[in-house]
């Protein structure tokens, strides 16, 4: 009987393996992640699928442009992480007007959004351990120009590889 059970008791043991390796990855490696909104249009379109980094932020700093994957702050109550783009960094004044964003006084060049804010923000200068991240379709994104800075704390992950669809699949700019 016990040579019987041997083959299921290794399928078994191989299948627990497999499961714990996933479940470190996804904690710490990193994992695929859809986009349910169209916040970040025209970079990310609604039900993209890309992949996640969470291991590379434990060893470097976040810089502007970085699109990173986040829990929102408690205020917000969203059910799911959020994806933005850092725009300001701790230490810098920020400032949405006239349809551009200033960034220490200076408009930055934003080719990547949807259209120019129509909206006005700030200045406000952006203490330690905190970033001003924004969507790239700036008037329909919930976003720190709605909620405020958001706390390095909550950031998870960085959006590195699209992977679904195929007919846009490569790296996340």
């Amino acid at each position: 009987m016990a040579e019987k059970l041997r083959p299921l008791l290794t399928l078994l043991k191989d299948v627990l393996y497999g499961v714990l390796l996933w479940l470190l990855i996804i904690t710490f490696v990193g994992q695929v992640r859809e986009v349910p909104t169209g916040s970040m249009e025209p970079t990310i379109l609604v039900g993209d699928r890309f992949w996640t980094d969470k291991l590379i932020l434990r060893f470097t700093s976040i810089r502007r442009g970085d699109i990173v994957v986040f829990d929102p702050p408690p205020q917000v109550q969203a059910q799911y992480p959020y994806i933005k783009r850092v725009i300001g960094l701790p230490g810098e004044t920020v400032e949405v007007r006239d349809g551009l964003v200033f960034i220490n006084g200076e408009p930055l060049d934003e080719p990547y959004i949807a259209e120019p804010p129509r909206y006005t923000y700030g200045p406000v200068t952006i203490p330690e351990g905190q970033y001003f991240v924004l969507g790239d379709n700036r008037n329909l994104s919930n976003d720190s120009h709605e909620w405020g800075l958001l706390n390095r704390e909550r950031i998870f992950a960085r959006a590195v590889y699209r992977i679904w669809p195929l007919s846009r699949i490569g790296s996340i700019d």
